[in-house]
């Protein structure tokens, strides 16, 4: 396995830069023995999305405002440790991040537009509801006695 791979495509032609990616390494808990005492495998991966350039304005506002709850002065921050190395960490941390603006930059979903029952249907579910009545009122044992 040679180098990292690539840019980070968040959508169509856009990707995220490299050196605008910030990372920190740091001993992982977790499985790997006496190994995980001395290896820096976890991964921590920041994006300052409030400076970036990469993102077109439109997107970087969107995502400003979806991930408020996120950011730490217009920072998201990544983590990944469920991996033993620290190169296959960096590789999920960076997927993740790309798959979280991914998210946040989605275009709102189109508004739903009402539409109307047609006039036979509710006609149709009248005339049952009343036919219904009709035959449990027929079964009240009021004219017996």
């Amino acid at each position: 396995m040679d180098g990292m791979s690539g840019p980070y495509v968040v959508r169509g032609s856009v990707s995220l830069p490299e050196a605008e990616l910030m990372w920190r390494f740091s001993r992982s808990s977790g499985p790997g023995g006496q190994h995980v005492n001395t290896s820096d495998s976890q991964v921590e991966l920041r994006f300052d999305l409030a400076a970036t350039e990469a993102l077109p304005p439109v997107w970087k506002e969107r995502a400003l405002r979806r991930l408020a709850g996120r950011l730490v002065d217009g920072v998201v921050t990544v983590r990944a440790s469920e991996h033993r190395s620290q190169w296959r960490n960096r590789e999920a941390a960076a997927v993740r991040l790309a798959a979280l603006l991914a998210e946040a930059t989605a275009p709102p979903p189109k508004p739903r537009k009402p539409t109307r029952i047609p006039r036979g249907i509710n006609e149709r579910r009248l005339r049952d509801k009343k036919q219904r009545a009709q035959t449990k009122r027929g079964r009240s044992g009021r004219d017996w006695a």
